[in-house]
């Protein structure tokens, strides 16, 4: 049975980063956008990193433009924006295909994983994945599931 060590993804720096850097660690996976309603959950994920990181949280954005075209820009555009607007410091890669033919490896695995209420399509940016040391997917959260309201599920996968 796959895990998230078994996929890869590149930074939005482009350098390939292999996941298995992240086993032993809890990793949430969000699919971002910069011009998105939600976009002010940056704030909460980068929040959460802060208080968590030490203990073992990985949080890891992923750009989504398939959403209202609400991820523009190209990858030193959301860099910035994020840096600038939102202080993020969480690792961030390449903007993707969350849904489609186009879908990265790592989206298919998570949504095979953790179905949603509306089957596998993720139905909006700031869908996001929660996964336990084992690299298992544990809960998929909605977009409007502020990052505050995942603390202790998170909490209590940290030990």
């Amino acid at each position: 049975m796959p895990t998230i060590a078994d996929f890869k993804a590149v930074s939005l720096a482009g350098k390939p980063i292999d996941l298995a850097e992240y086993q032993g660690k809890v990793v949430l996976v969000v699919n971002t956008a910069s011009q998105c309603g939600f976009t002010p959950q940056y704030a909460g994920l980068e929040a959460l990193y802060q208080q968590y990181h030490a203990k073992g949280l990985e949080i890891l954005g992923f750009p989504c433009n398939q959403f209202g075209k609400q991820e523009p820009g190209n990858a030193s555009q959301i860099g910035a924006f994020c840096q600038k607007n939102y202080g993020v410091s969480f690792p961030m890669f390449e903007r993707i295909d969350v849904n489609g033919h186009a879908t990265i490896p790592l989206y298919q695995w998570l949504k095979k994983e953790a179905k949603g209420i509306f089957g596998q399509p993720i139905r909006w940016n700031f869908t996001k994945f929660l996964i336990g040391r084992d690299g298992k997917v544990i809960r998929r959260y909605a977009s409007w599931t502020k990052p505050e309201k995942m603390a202790a599920d998170i909490e209590k996968l940290l030990g």
